[in-house]
């Protein structure tokens, strides 16, 4: 794997991009969405943070299928900087469940993994119905020969699942049958804490395959969730006054980094 998964916990770091060009709240400047990225994936990396995730996050209301051509080629542009800045690993999630534009821009810039909410099974969300692209995604990854680690999530938040089915049942399926290689498991909603007895049904279908929280970690709930899961990753509680649409506060960054280190001697 890119990642590097081992005996302190992975931590990635959120850079949620703000409104790209052709997204409704495009503020019109491309300058101004890269000045704002990349000084976030400089304060998650010199705060400690093992990786960077860049999310398309503020580009709602989001298509159910692929992005239009403005959208990749933005990502991009603002990828291959942040990679080109930082020297720890970049991922790309494109949103809501474009993990093809994803592993293709990741392919193009040198990032490292990316993410998919719905990899497995079918999910109802705000979008509408949202089906898993598991075989497509591999197929591109190994079409276009790029490195890319997927990890996928399960039960995703903002998402009802269109046929239930437990968990457990659906990250065996992601792993062994969808070739992911991690599970995220989240929360209702985007800051809404990961409940751990969902990790733990992810844990126990799943003993060897590396595990990520997907939402709501932070200094008051990592040592729980750690207690389940390899890693996380955190958006929300990094930012100045843990509210998503402000900047990374590096000493949120630092706060974080340091007890989650603490916690695992």
């Amino acid at each position: 794997m890119n990642l590097p998964f081992g005996p302190s916990p992975l931590l990635i770091g959120m850079v949620h991009l703000k409104a790209l060009p052709g997204a409704p709240r495009y503020a019109g400047s491309m300058a101004d969405i890269l000045d704002a990225a990349l000084a976030d994936a400089q304060a998650l990396q010199s705060g400690g943070m093992d990786a960077i995730l860049v999310e398309n996050f503020f580009d709602a209301p989001f298509f159910v299928g692929s992005v239009p051509p403005e959208t990749v080629a933005a990502i991009a542009a603002i990828v291959s900087r942040i990679v080109q800045e930082v020297g720890i690993p970049v991922g790309v999630n494109v949103l809501r469940n474009d993990v093809f534009s994803a592993i293709a821009i990741a392919a193009a810039t040198g990032a490292k993994f990316v993410r998919c909410n719905v990899y497995v099974g079918a999910a109802v969300t705000d979008q509408g119905l949202i089906e898993g692209r598991a075989a497509e995604a591999t197929r591109t990854r190994v079409r276009l020969s790029a490195s890319v680690d997927i990890l996928a999530d399960v039960h995703v938040k903002h998402a009802i699942q269109l046929s239930y089915r437990p968990i457990g049942d659906e990250a065996t399926d992601a792993v062994e049958r969808g070739l992911a290689d991690a599970i995220i498991v989240s929360g209702p909603a985007t800051g809404s804490a990961t409940p751990v007895d969902r990790l733990q049904e992810v844990r126990e279908a799943l003993p060897r395959v590396p595990l990520l929280v997907g939402s709501g970690f932070s200094l008051e709930t990592a040592r729980a969730l750690l207690a389940v899961a390899e890693g996380a990753i955190v958006g929300s509680s990094l930012k100045v006054d843990g509210v998503v649409s402000n900047p990374v506060d590096p000493g949120r960054v630092r706060r974080l980094v340091e007890a989650c280190r603490t916690s695992q001697t």
